[in-house]
């Protein structure tokens, strides 16, 4: 499949509906937005995979866009790094953690997968 945008990208679209989740999540959680650095590093993270995801396209070649991919997926890792510390410091509820966990390993996975493709099979150069 060709895309001609990383917006068409699946992984980049789940990437800014997680984005979109994490905002809400610490609007609506008063004492995880008054943790500013905490929220901040949860933000930052969050942002860098589609952030990364973007940049990577804008490459236009299989090898840097696989690299970006890979910085986009060590992201989505520190994501479930801090959701673990969200969780232990009662900045969320268990089951928060597990929504917003399933959702952040889906995109890892993606991540990963897109990466292998990329690499072994994606005709992307242009």
């Amino acid at each position: 499949m060709q895309y001609n945008k990383f917006e068409d990208l699946p992984v980049w679209q789940s990437s800014r509906k997680f984005t979109t989740i994490i905002y809400q999540t610490i609007e609506s959680n008063p004492k995880l937005s008054r943790d500013f650095s905490l929220n901040d590093q949860l933000k930052r993270a969050t942002y860098s995979i589609t952030l990364n995801i973007a940049e990577g396209f804008e490459r236009r070649s299989n090898k840097e866009f696989a690299n970006f991919i890979n910085i986009a997926k060590g992201s989505a890792g520190e994501v479930r790094s801090i959701l673990y510390i969200l969780l232990d410091n009662n900045h969320i509820s268990k089951e928060s953690f597990e929504n917003l966990y399933s959702n952040i390993t889906e995109i890892s996975t993606a991540l990963s997968n897109f990466r292998k493709y990329l690499l072994t099979y994606a005709d992307y150069k242009k």
